[in-house]
């Protein structure tokens, strides 16, 4: 088995397949014909500026521009975790950031240390820490977005129940135990969902693009295997923590739900 360089005219023909998109859109008046174009653009221009970007890195295979190139993920994660939801309230950019980075760079280093041997990637780290720290980060942000956005949704939709229990003598945490569970639970769901079906209905793209790139299917499914329970643990304490910090932001140290700090912004 042998890698096959994609040419630009490769490319191009795959592009083309963007316009199926647009005669759908533009058959049954949907009005997403700009918006498939700028998104059709973006990914162009991202993905190359991001092919450059780590030519340079690789090349360079130095520490501080290796570590720069996962904060600059890191970060762009946090916000864009924020930004997907509905609802904010203070501190919530801050609550997200945290837990993306926290949890993103332990799992990180577990994989680094744990899984893949040190002897392996120390030679070229670029190699392996960015493309597993962008596989993380994409799952993390997910679950760390969906369950800010249920946690303030469910406490905003309960809020005479969260306050009643608080008159009743509960403290901040039966009050909202609940709703952190639920959100918890959500932000979960979409990795959980992806791992009972991978193999069956979908083959995962790191196993693809390994198996296109040559690799043996075996070894392919190994390292497969190993990126979901990365994601998965990513996720989790990405999403935990996000609750949990979130939780801590809506209540104060005298059991009060200040509901008010909570406010609904356009997506």
């Amino acid at each position: 088995m042998s890698y096959y360089d994609l040419s630009s005219l490769d490319v191009t023909v795959a592009a083309l397949l963007i316009l199926i998109n647009g005669a759908i859109s533009s058959a049954l008046g949907l009005g997403l014909e700009k918006r498939l174009l700028i998104a059709a653009v973006r990914t162009v221009v991202q993905l190359l500026l991001l092919g450059y970007v780590l030519k340079w890195i690789f090349g360079a295979s130095h520490w501080l521009a290796i570590v720069g190139m996962m904060l600059a993920m890191s970060a762009i994660a946090g916000v864009s975790a924020v930004r997907r939801t509905e609802r904010r309230y203070p501190g919530v950019w801050l609550t997200s950031m945290t837990a993306v980075m926290a949890s993103s760079w332990i799992v990180l280093g577990v994989a680094l240390t744990g899984v893949i041997s040190p002897a392996v990637w120390s030679s070229n780290p670029a190699q392996y820490a960015i493309p597993l720290m962008g596989m993380i980060l994409g799952n993390t942000l997910n679950g760390i977005s969906l369950g800010l956005d249920r946690l303030t949704q469910e406490l905003t939709a309960h809020r005479p129940e969260v306050e009643m229990r608080l008159c009743l003598g509960a403290n901040r945490w039966e009050a909202a135990r609940p709703f952190i569970a639920n959100s918890i639970r959500t932000g979960m769901v979409p990795i959980i969902n992806s791992m009972m079906v991978v193999g069956l209905v979908s083959l995962p793209g790191m196993m693809t693009g390994q198996i296109l790139a040559g690799a043996e299917p075996m070894a392919a499914v190994r390292y497969q295997i190993v990126i979901m329970f990365l994601i998965a643990a990513g996720a989790a304490l990405g999403t935990t923590m996000a609750v949990l910090l979130g939780y801590r932001r809506l209540f104060n140290r005298s059991h009060q739900f200040l509901s008010g700090t909570i406010r609904k912004v356009k997506t």
